[in-house]
């Protein structure tokens, strides 16, 4: 008996069988996904992970900067708005107004994710949004101002407003660091950036608000009536204080309506990145 030749032979089926498996497989993923059909719509999610570096980000737990400096962050949220998801074949779903703006809360987990509904099946590659609430919602009446933009007694938005400024605050980081000095007012070293500042309504100011584009590379959200996406995107916190400028929280413990905020603003800019997607029905 020629047991080499036997061997051989056995090894060669089993390679026949398994590459024809695969090609199979692989037939049938590409003949199963669905058509696009514009006329139908659709689900999106984008997913807003907070993290620190490439760790998971915690409220109260200590990290440092990149200025040496230990600190904890105790609150953290911020506004998202305006949405445009851009298709691989050049077309665009612009998210309409009244349904595009979100607050993203780290304490609240519902909040960082958020679903777009009514979008034209297709396969978007390209998120575009704002950092904030755009200037023509800042002044409008508080009637036109509602959901997360609320600031009446109860409203979502209360918080995230300054009424003696008339101007909702785009991004909130609230905590303390062992490298601010105590002093009489602040005993507990806290720091505080409220950013704000949509260029000013009777008076001209700074402008914060900060509009990005983020690629999805070679991946696409395959958005189909029956088949939600998900976007992931993550938020790097140290970025907020590192991103462009390095920033020191024992020089800056507070930064609200001041010139030095767009350097905070130009920072978490660059703290948006994406990371992954997950196609319902395609994978």
């Amino acid at each position: 008996m020629n047991t080499k030749f036997n061997f051989s032979k056995i090894a060669f089926l089993a390679f026949f069988i398994a590459f024809s498996t695969a090609l199979s497989s692989c037939k049938k993923d590409s003949e199963t996904e669905p058509e696009i059909d514009p006329n139908k719509k659709g689900m999106l999610e984008i997913k807003f992970d907070n993290i620190v570096g490439q760790d998971d980000f915690t409220l109260g737990k200590d990290y440092q900067n990149a200025a040496g400096e230990t600190f904890k962050v105790d609150l953290l949220q911020y506004y998202i708005s305006n949405i445009i998801l851009k298709s691989e074949n050049g077309s665009e779903y612009i998210v309409p107004q009244e349904e595009s703006y979100f607050l993203i809360k780290e304490h609240d987990e519902n909040s960082r994710n958020i679903q777009i509904p009514n979008v034209p099946e297709g396969n978007y590659n390209e998120l575009i949004f704002t950092i904030g609430v755009d200037s023509l919602r800042n002044t409008m009446p508080p009637a036109q101002r509602t959901g997360v933009l609320d600031v009446g007694v109860e409203g979502a938005g209360k918080e995230m407003y300054w009424s003696w400024n008339s101007g909702y605050i785009f991004f909130k980081m609230e905590g303390t660091s062992t490298a601010i000095e105590p002093t009489d007012t602040n005993p507990n070293g806290k720091f505080r950036y409220h950013i704000g500042g949509f260029g000013g309504y009777d008076t001209p100011m700074f402008n914060n608000i900060r509009t990005i584009s983020i690629s999805l590379g070679r991946d696409a959200a395959k958005t189909r009536e029956e088949a939600m996406p998900s976007v992931h995107i993550v938020v790097d916190i140290l970025k907020v204080l590192e991103g462009t400028t390095q920033i020191s929280l024992s020089e800056y413990p507070t930064v609200m309506v001041n010139p030095f905020s767009l350097k905070v603003s130009e920072n978490y800019m660059k703290a948006f990145e994406y990371h992954h997607v997950h196609n319902e029905g395609h994978e």
